[in-house]
């Protein structure tokens, strides 16, 4: 009789879901923001507070969209070829219900209460909104978990962090491991290299959706910013402006006469004479980056003089995919040192190995 009921109970184990036999629900993580969440059960409709992190989802997940309740809209808006390329993946994204705009200040509460969600991921620029975070408080104040993530502020440390939490909470740890050990590795060779070469690297102006009859928005040190300190590059508004950066005048750009200018912006030339990223063929990348440093005030810097001209996509501030952009910067900075990495090749590999929709497009460019 013991005998029978020892192998009765194994073969319960044996036929039970992975949820109940691995043990680990409830779940209690700490998310981005340091904030202790409880989880009573693997997510099966999830609310997305940014829809760009359906691109976190979709690198540990073969199909991310059959776990969304609702999203925002503003991957759908801002980059409308990225969303096209998920929609031909998975059809059903075009049904899934609009929740907000993105902000963490335009979520619909009305439409959250319908949808019977059992997870919400928000982005850290929303939660840290006072309306974004109204909104935390309404949702778990209905029984909804909020957790925060962070590719942005701290891309460099979060990162990795950040798809190991999303990877336990989805139970999909080893691909989520995997994409984080990838991203640490790549990082390492960078980080590595610069502490050999201690030499500073060129003087760097980051100039956010640039047009010809403006100038200029650079980035400070905070978001894609971090990624010219890595290199051992000096950014010039590191001393001048908040974290996330600023409008800087003229006079400060003649004095300070970087070596090298990189614009970033997004597809379709929405908010910029620029136009980079998902589904950009390379040369309209080329040609609109030329068009972007004929601004006088840009056309007789020193870096744009050299044809020191890069541009990437701004939104790589907001995905996990922030390591091409990290590997972009260190080929173009400090070639010198780093003109065997190759972000092509990194990508290539990302879409092998990790995405549920392939990125394709110029994601980055240089002006030679």
């Amino acid at each position: 009789m013991i005998r029978f009921l020892v192998v009765f109970v194994a073969l319960l184990l044996g036929f039970a879901s992975p949820s109940l036999a691995d043990g680990r629900w409830p779940l209690t993580v700490t998310d981005a923001m340091g904030r202790s969440v409880t989880i009573k059960a693997k997510p099966k409709a999830i609310l997305l507070g940014s829809g760009f992190n359906l691109i976190a989802l979709s690198l540990i997940d073969p199909d991310p969209v059959s776990l969304l309740a609702g999203w925002s809209g503003d991957m759908k808006g801002d980059n409308p070829e990225i969303y096209t390329d998920f929609v031909e993946k998975f059809p059903k994204l075009a049904d899934v219900p609009i929740i907000g705009n993105g902000t963490g200040e335009g979520l619909s509460m009305e439409t959250i209460l319908t949808l019977n969600a059992d997870l919400a991921i928000m982005a850290n620029w929303q939660a840290e909104t006072e309306l974004g975070k109204r909104a935390m408080e309404y949702m778990e104040s209905t029984g909804v978990p909020v957790v925060v993530v962070d590719f942005n502020s701290d891309a460099l440390r979060n990162t990795p962090d950040n798809m190991r939490l999303l990877g336990r909470i989805l139970e999909r740890d080893e691909q989520a491991n995997a994409f984080a050990d990838f991203y640490e590795q790549h990082l390492k060779t960078i980080t590595d290299r610069v502490a050999a070469h201690p030499e500073p690297g060129p003087t760097v102006l980051m100039d956010a959706f640039p047009n010809p009859d403006r100038c200029c928005y650079a980035y400070g040190v905070g978001g894609l910013g971090e990624f010219i300190a890595i290199t051992g590059s000096r950014n010039i508004a590191d001393k001048n402006l908040p974290r996330q950066g600023g409008t800087v005048s003229s006079e400060f750009l003649i004095g300070a006469d970087p070596e090298v200018y990189i614009a970033t912006a997004s597809p379709g030339g929405t908010y910029s004479v620029f136009s980079v990223g998902p589904g950009v063929d390379p040369e309209e990348a080329r040609r609109t980056l030329g068009e972007a440093v004929k601004n006088p005030i840009l056309a007789n810097l020193k870096g744009v003089q050299e044809g020191r001209v890069h541009g990437l996509w701004n939104f790589f501030n907001a995905v996990p995919l922030n390591i091409l952009a990290a590997e972009a910067f260190a080929h173009w900075l400090r070639p010198d040192i780093f003109a065997d990495v190759d972000p092509d090749d990194s990508l290539k590999e990302i879409n092998e190995r990790f995405a549920a929709v392939p990125f394709r497009g110029a994601y980055w460019i240089s002006l030679k």
